[in-house]
């Protein structure tokens, strides 16, 4: 279920399909590692990070061109890109932090003791959830992790702790730091202990 991370980026998973999506001369671009390619057979720009994008649209660019691009012509390099403005469309990384925010929120704010409607809901927002996903690799793998781990829908404490655990699958993949789901609540509910949040 990885939301956003370097190991969905290392390669091309689930290279397109010719005959469906295009010629072989567009499946058999060489594009720069980390780049993954969607289902239609192109780049696909929620499931790959900012810097490898702008490495991709270079790569892109300099193949159309015959002629070296001279000084006074704008060009971005991966070293330039920084972090991706606020007003583009996300790449893997901000779409894998805004979607656990509202995970996490969501369960935050589940109620202690749902309704059986209120659990039918959550169960079906989850499954919806995991099928449109804009990352298919990232969606994908969610719905392996919600069919090896049942969604816990029984009350607040259940689902935020199911989430956590899900998140820090997530965080094992990536080489990232796990985080306490003692605090999952401190966290995405109540504040930090320490009132930093008040």
């Amino acid at each position: 279920m990885a939301l956003e991370g370097d190991d969905i980026r290392q390669s091309s998973t689930k290279p397109a399909d010719p005959s469906e999506n295009g010629s072989a001369e567009d499946s058999s671009k060489t594009l720069p590692k980390g780049v993954v390619i969607g289902k239609d057979g192109k780049p696909c720009r929620s499931c790959t990070s900012f810097a490898q994008w702008a490495a991709q649209a270079k790569s892109s660019l300099k193949a159309k061109t015959d002629s070296p691009i001279t000084a006074t012509q704008k060009t971005t390099t991966v070293s330039d890109v920084g972090t991706l403005p606020a007003d583009c469309p996300p790449d893997v990384e901000r779409l894998g932090n805004s979607t656990w925010t509202l995970l996490h929120t969501i369960a935050a704010t589940y109620p202690e003791k749902p309704t059986g409607m209120q659990k039918d809901d959550l169960r079906g927002f989850m499954a919806t959830f995991s099928r449109l996903y804009p990352c298919w690799v990232c969606a994908e793998d969610f719905q392996d992790y919600m069919k090896k781990d049942k969604l816990k829908v029984e009350g607040r404490k259940e689902f935020g702790n199911w989430l956590c655990e899900a998140h820090n699958e997530v965080n094992r993949k990536l080489g990232k730091k796990e985080f306490d789901c003692s605090k999952w609540e401190e966290r995405w509910r109540t504040g930090w202990k320490d009132g930093r949040c008040d």
